[in-house]
């Protein structure tokens, strides 16, 4: 009832505009004042702390709009709560491109999901852009060239974390607690593939439920195996319990958290900043909590994007500015349109940043879409009690991924 009730309305809309603009117009998703936007994202359920970032990238877009658009052409960002429900987002997709009638779809939240629309989208020329998941196969450009990712894969952040723990913790007992869905299994799974055979080091790994009651027992657990290692690999509020859950049993193995579940401010500090000290993670994003970055904090920029994000209800950091380099990315794809807004250019200006650096990425880290892996560069950091410290040079993911040489 709900979907007819939409479509119903959008004809009544499309007949009221007829004069206005031509149905070729209509169809390809922008007028001469607008260019519509579709989005999916977890604002209510089990993973609602990701719907976070659709708040930041509205707050990002409504800030743009307050500049004059894009060539003089506003922004409406149509973002839909999906729960992380596959069926929801198929429905929910169709209705944005069908009813609402959006340009392209962009940086819909989560794995499942994505693939489920990709082949519908791909099918209807839509351009899936910069997708919120680390998944290796929302970049496959020979199969699906109207679906692009935009941050570094799952797989390839665990194989980064292989290559430190062999690096520097050779020979060491390992245990891993990853989260039981596609993003905890593919980070666990680059984690095995980055040690080979030094993976029989791994001693214990368990898979849990994000809504998990008892991530204290596997914490205790995994301390009775005697590792000196720990990889932990799921959402922040559960991080944040697991750090504070291991200093409570009296234990201090090195402590590699996966990079989304790494801020500063909604992990480490709710977990005690004594015992979070010394964490490592994998980050291409600045952590806006971190003070290394206070003076570039206070561009006016950023200080108009907070304002508008905090009045919309946003209150975690580490969203605030992966939703604002997405964003941001997104924009600059606009701009290099021009007057061409067609889905082909659109796709076409999208595969063609080069070296791009969006405000928001640790420096050295740039995107590069010639391959659709937007962000491909990693940067090993540990914490020292206030703020992230790099750990050696920005790390190329190709060069961890041997599958790929």
């Amino acid at each position: 009832m709900a979907t007819l009730i939409r479509t119903l309305l959008a004809g009544a809309l499309a007949l009221a505009s007829l004069g206005a603009i031509t149905q070729k117009v209509r169809d390809q998703g922008y007028t001469d004042t607008e260019i519509r936007i579709g989005n999916l994202m977890p604002y209510s359920g089990a993973l609602e702390i990701f719907g976070q970032i659709g708040k930041a990238e509205a707050a990002y877009f409504d800030m743009i709009n307050e500049r004059g658009g894009i060539g003089g052409r506003k922004i409406r960002f149509m973002s839909y709560d999906d729960l992380s429900d596959v069926a929801n987002a198929m429905d929910l997709t169709r209705i944005l491109v069908e009813t609402d009638n959006v340009l392209l779809m962009f940086g819909s939240f989560g794995t499942a999901g994505n693939l489920a629309v990709r082949k519908y989208l791909n099918e209807r020329r839509i351009p899936q852009l910069f997708v919120a998941s680390g998944d290796e196969h929302l970049n496959q450009p020979s199969v699906y060239p109207w679906t692009m990712g935009w941050q570094p894969s799952y797989r390839d952040e665990g194989r980064i974390y292989a290559n430190y723990i062999q690096a520097f913790y050779p020979g060491k007992k390992i245990v891993a607690l990853w989260q039981n869905d596609t993003f905890g299994r593919e980070l666990f799974k680059g984690l095995e593939q980055g040690l080979g055979k030094v993976a029989q080091n791994i001693r214990v790994d368990i898979a849990y439920d994000v809504d998990d009651q008892h991530l204290d027992g596997h914490v205790s657990i995994l301390k009775r195996s005697g590792a000196e290692v720990f990889v932990f690999a799921g959402v922040p509020d559960n991080a944040a319990k697991v750090i504070r859950s291991a200093a409570d049993h009296g234990w201090r193995p090195v402590f590699i958290l996966n990079q989304m579940a790494s801020s500063i401010e909604t992990v480490l500090r709710p977990a005690g900043i004594e015992n979070a000290t010394g964490v490592i993670t994998a980050a291409f994003l600045k952590d806006a909590s971190d003070p290394a970055w206070k003076d570039q904090q206070d561009t006016g920029a950023w200080r108009s994007f907070l304002d508008k994000y905090t009045k919309a209800g946003g209150k975690d950091d580490a969203a605030a500015v992966y939703g604002y380099a997405a964003a941001e990315t997104l924009v600059q794809v606009l701009r290099q349109c021009g007057n061409d807004l067609s889905r082909e250019n659109v796709m076409k200006q999208a595969a063609a940043l080069r070296d791009y650096q969006a405000a928001a990425l640790l420096p050295g880290i740039k995107i590069n879409t010639g391959g659709f892996r937007p962000v491909e560069q990693l940067r090993l950091l540990q914490f020292d009690g206030r703020s992230w410290q790099p750990i050696g040079d920005v790390l190329d993911t190709a060069f961890a991924d041997t599958s790929r040489k």
